[in-house]
């Protein structure tokens, strides 16, 4: 069901979708969450329109961070779970004991006895077989249909009564605009129909253009819904998530559940480089003020403030993931930005200082836990579990302050080789753990404007390792590799050989530079410092100083070591 560019290019679901299937006479309405923790606000508001929950658990890796945080949110709806157990067909796989682990995860998030008694599983979704226990043959996927109608209610709606709809999504859609989703909680909604939308502070008038339901993986146009059913509906431009669509007659507003507050905070700013306005067909600051307040309609764990300078937003949300994609759709549009190092969101609580925590799990290969555990350390990790995963590699579950993971992923590959995995869930705030190491490197910054020749490279990546190659178009201040010391060194990329006449044996050769690292927008997002920003444009990524003149820097350095 994952349909857009990024959720296919990452192979994660970002966006909540639904779709409904008919088994025996009976339509099954199914709605897809995503599993990640910086999506989370998309899992809060679709949970309003379920009855029950099937909780996918990989038989091979188990029970992840994300599944923690997922089952915790429909357990406190008192939602009724479904334990599937899910490519059992893979090597390695060990369904009994993820089995046991799930059974240790709900007893942890303390699930009342009828939400312990819940049915499981046995699936392989690539082959499309399902089965009740692991011994039983399997041909088809009849058994999830048969336990979702014998063990989830059917919706405690009521058809008679007037019209009732929350509305736990927007879509849009170029000739219809606007398009509410939600589940008819109450009556029936009919194509045509004069309709009263309740916001938190006030009631506004409006009318069903058109109405559509699902159908498999397509929509359908219908001329009316009852209760029960999960529908869109077009004609209120004025429509937003948290609303309750309602009879004329009876305006009765449907509580709206409370959505986690960010965690992570970024700067979005203009583009004002001397590269500025060349790439992209958004650059203005109303451009991407219209973008990110347009976001905030549909994106409700997100939060957008407006800075003391005019070119420049600052953007809360769940995660570094949670903004990246983000910025990656809005590059994608023809955007041109400007974003800085993520920041954590400092609380004060009950008048102490305090800070996110997440929860992490690692799998490591054997011979880097010692490493992983020092540098995690480091960063003022806690070591909460460790146990044995897959042969040669170990699970170990920490604590860490959310401000410790910025900027460790890409160590954390280097130090496992690139075998090892994190998961990392937000898991409360607790008081600030004091200062946490940066990053150990300098970087390389281009001296002057030009494009780069490999002579000037040459010389540079003596200095440390590059991130850009020959025939590049650079500026001064931009940021063009990482060095092998802890401080910034200024070198000229576009320098050529002085012509001679003198010719010696070998001098001319030609000269061998190592590929350049090529970073992800993630990567350069982590590796940045606080003096530096990532510039996003449709057709590239560059790393550059805040300030851009290699003068005035220098001033800023020295007077910061006087100090």
């Amino acid at each position: 069901m994952d349909s857009n560019d990024i959720e296919k290019e990452r192979g994660i679901t970002i966006l909540a979708k639904n779709t409904s299937v008919m088994y025996n006479g009976i339509k099954i309405n199914i709605v897809d969450t995503p599993g990640h923790a910086d999506f989370g606000g998309e899992v809060e508001r679709v949970l309003k329109m379920v009855d029950g929950v099937l909780l996918l658990v990989d038989a091979f890796e188990g029970a992840m961070p994300q599944t923690r945080e997922v089952l915790k949110k429909s357990l406190a709806l008192n939602l009724k779970p479904i334990v599937v157990i899910n490519k059992i067909d893979r090597p390695g796989a060990r369904p009994e004991k993820v089995l046991d682990e799930v059974l240790d995860l709900f007893i942890e998030l303390g699930a009342n006895d009828e939400q312990l008694d819940f049915p499981v599983i046995y699936a392989s979704a690539k082959n499309g077989i399902a089965k009740l226990n692991l011994n039983d043959e399997a041909v088809d996927i009849k058994p999830i249909f048969e336990t979702i109608i014998n063990s989830i209610e059917p919706p405690k709606c009521s058809i008679e009564g007037t019209a009732q709809m929350l509305v736990s999504n927007i879509e849009y859609d170029e000739y219809l605009g606007r398009i509410a989703v939600g589940r008819i909680e109450r009556g029936i909604i009919k194509s045509g129909m004069p309709i009263t939308i309740c916001k938190s502070d006030k009631n506004i008038q409006g009318k069903v253009a058109k109405l559509f339901t699902y159908s498999g993986l397509k929509k359908i146009e219908v001329e009316e819904a009852e209760a029960g059913d999960i529908v869109e509906l077009s004609g209120i431009a004025d429509v937003n998530i948290g609303d309750t669509i309602c009879d004329t007659n009876n305006p009765e507003k449907i509580p709206f559940v409370d959505i986690d507050e960010p965690t992570v905070s970024m700067t979005f700013s203009v583009n004002n480089g001397p590269l500025a306005g060349k790439e992209g067909e958004f650059v203005t600051s109303r451009h991407i003020r219209d973008r990110l307040f347009k976001e905030l309609e549909r994106n409700v764990s997100l939060r957008v403030k407006e800075t003391d300078t005019p070119d420049s937003f600052e953007v809360s949300g769940r995660g570094e993931l949670h903004l990246s994609v983000l910025i990656e759709t809005m590059r994608r549009e023809g955007f041109e930005l400007l974003v800085s190092r993520p920041r954590v969101i400092i609380k004060e609580i009950d008048g102490v200082k305090s800070e996110p925590i997440e929860r992490l799990i690692v799998n490591v290969p054997d011979e880097s836990i010692g490493t992983v555990i020092e540098k995690l350390g480091k960063r003022k990790a806690e070591m909460v579990n460790m146990e044995p995963a897959e042969i040669g590699h170990t699970k170990i579950e920490f604590k860490i302050p959310a401000r410790g993971l910025i900027g460790y992923r890409t160590e954390f590959l280097t130090d496992t080789k690139g075998t090892g995995t994190m998961n990392s869930v937000f898991d409360g705030y607790e008081p600030f753990k004091g200062d946490i190491m940066a990053r150990t490197r300098g970087v390389i910054v281009a001296f002057e404007a030009g494009t780069s020749i490999t002579y000037g490279l040459y010389n540079a990546q003596e200095r440390g390792d590059l991130f850009i190659g020959p025939g590049v178009e650079v500026y001064e201040g931009m940021i063009v590799g990482i060095n092998a010391r802890n401080e910034d060194i200024s070198i000229n990329v576009c320098k050529e050989k002085h012509l001679t006449n003198t010719r010696a044996s070998g001098s001319d050769d030609a000269l061998r530079l190592v590929p350049p690292i090529q970073l992800s927008l993630e990567k350069a997002i982590e590796f940045i410092a606080d003096d530096e920003l990532v510039e996003i444009t449709p057709k590239n990524l560059r790393l550059r100083k805040k300030i851009l003149d290699s003068k005035t820097r220098e001033r800023l350095v020295a007077r910061a070591k006087k100090q």
